[in-house]
């Protein structure tokens, strides 16, 4: 949770943490809006945070999802039996929500390891999208957010951006730990090579704050600042010339 140090916007997100990362509630004086949906224990954390805050289901105007993996959309059927709120996502998502995503070379290893999870743990039932996503558009939750389509991790993979704010929620472009800032890792992501071009986006949009789905506080200054030495860091690994 955040304290009573921190900007009035990371005030009015409450981290619900699972164990493979984090979703999201935001809030504001119009109601409740679900940031990914998580995998296995969210939707316990979700109604406790939302009752802590004298809010019930029909509370939640939306659900946002960043992409359709299943440690981000698992619990989409819970969420949208629950509330009855709509569901937002990018169009090339419904494949992933479904769990037919056709995944190729060493990103099968992604689609064993969700199809493995779906079998263990019963998440991730299909649930169609009710409102399709592009790059751009605006959505009337907390306080105006934008799409912004940062494809590599999926193709359909999108961040939330509040001008508002200036802070942007950017998915699963990175994860920010203090021990290791990094990229996901090769098997998960399924257009490797629109990776950089997403970075540059992020790069050129300059948010001052950014808060990503895998992180260990609540810190959109702390992550922003972060993302800056990824991009470092990656520059340098990318400018080295290749042996053969």
């Amino acid at each position: 949770m955040a304290t009573q140090s921190q900007p009035d916007w990371q005030r009015r997100v409450h981290t619900i943490r699972g164990i493979m990362g984090c979703c999201h509630v935001l809030t504001d004086d119009d109601g409740a809006v679900l940031l990914d949906t998580g995998l296995i224990g969210e939707p316990w954390f979700i109604r406790r945070c939302l009752r802590r805050l004298g809010l019930g289901p029909k509370s939640v105007r939306a659900i946002l999802l960043t992409h359709g993996h299943l440690d981000h959309a698992g619990n989409l059927a819970w969420a949208k039996a629950w509330c009855g709120a709509s569901v937002y996502a990018h169009p090339l998502e419904q494949a992933h929500i479904d769990g037919v995503y056709p995944y190729r070379g060493v990103n099968r290893w992604c689609g064993r390891l969700e199809r493995t999870g779906r079998r263990l743990m019963g998440v991730g039932r299909a649930v169609p999208i009710d409102v399709m996503l592009n790059e751009g558009d605006a959505l009337p939750f907390w306080g105006g957010l934008r799409v912004v389509h940062l494809p590599g991790h999926t193709l359909g993979h999108c961040g939330f951006y509040s001008t508002k704010h200036d802070v942007l929620f950017s998915g699963d472009l990175f994860a920010s730990y203090f021990f290791n800032v990094h990229l996901p890792p090769p098997i998960l992501n399924s257009a490797p090579a629109l990776i950089p071009a997403s970075l540059e986006k992020v790069r050129r949009l300059n948010p001052r704050f950014i808060v990503p789905q895998h992180y260990d506080m609540l810190d959109g200054e702390l992550h922003r600042a972060r993302f800056d030495l990824l991009l470092r860091k990656l520059k340098r690994r990318w400018s080295k010339p290749v042996t053969l």
